[in-house]
């Protein structure tokens, strides 16, 4: 078998559980703020750049239908808001509010002692975790170079 091919299958199946796992820890913090982690994480993609909902789905692995449900449930809670997207009519920009904003610095405070304590149980530097993104980050380019198609699963 090719030792690079497997290398990457197990990578992906290290980060669907990294996610999985994460996304349970998430879930509990989000809901003592009465939100969800599906609320966080788009929150969270939206909170450097406002971005349109099929690239937001994009980023989460999701479909833009769930993600359109989930940004009316932010906009009607006052989270964020749509923005007129000068690249498409049609796809409006999601981005924060003021509200969504302190509502993702709370979250962020909230977890910010359990993902230091999992840090601290690593040993990673920041370093590490900078070079493991950037990985990630080629591999994400690579699919979009290509048309987004995963011929390896």
């Amino acid at each position: 078998m090719n030792e690079r091919l497997e290398a990457y299958r197990l990578l992906i199946a290290d980060v669907f559980e990294l996610a999985g796992r994460s996304r349970e820890t998430s879930e509990q913090i989000a809901r003592s703020l009465g939100q969800t982690a599906a609320r966080w994480h788009v929150m969270s993609v939206v909170s450097e750049d406002a971005l349109n909902v099929p690239t937001i789905a994009r980023r989460l692995g999701l479909t833009r239908q769930s993600v359109q449900r989930i940004v009316n449930d932010l906009t009607d809670a006052g989270l964020v808001s749509l923005q007129p997207n000068p690249d498409h009519e049609r796809s409006s920009l999601v981005a924060l509010t003021e509200q969504g904003k302190h509502v993702m610095e709370e979250l962020f405070r909230q977890s910010e002692a359990s993902r230091t304590a999992l840090l601290d149980r690593t040993g990673l530097s920041p370093d590490d975790l900078h070079d493991a993104r950037r990985v990630v980050r080629q591999l994400l380019a690579a699919f979009d170079e290509e048309g987004g198609d995963d011929p390896a699963r």
